[in-house]
């Protein structure tokens, strides 16, 4: 099976090939540079995304959270569960881990400041 994709490792935006069989990327055509080849053969065995959001805190106040690490796209929905159960106090740093490997070896930091 081939699947087209469009690579978006930069702005430039590549429409990939890939031929799938047995699960594997056994090719990949169109890609322009090894970063997308990576994020092809990814994408069609297991898509990845980091996940950005806010959390709440203990006062009310909403705070930018993001992974650390892209997590498994299957698992966003279970991630999201985590991080809507999430109510921090303040203060809050900015690179500060609210939750430590919410899904394998990703963290949830902060990301900015805590706003009303």
């Amino acid at each position: 099976m081939i699947e087209e994709i469009t690579c978006i490792e930069c702005p430039i935006g590549c429409t990939v090939e890939v031929t799938v069989e047995g699960g594997k990327a056994v090719s990949v055509r169109g890609n322009g540079c090894n970063r997308g080849k990576a994020y092809a053969e990814s994408e069609v065995t297991c898509p990845v995304r980091v996940v950005t959001s806010t959390v709440r805190t203990e006062d009310g106040y909403m705070v930018p959270v993001k992974t650390s690490k892209p997590v498994r796209k299957a698992a966003m929905f279970e991630v999201m569960k985590k991080i809507n159960a999430v109510h921090p106090s303040l203060p809050l740093s900015e690179g500060e881990v609210l939750v430590r490997g919410i899904d394998g070896d990703a963290d949830l930091i902060v990301t900015g400041k805590a706003a009303k």
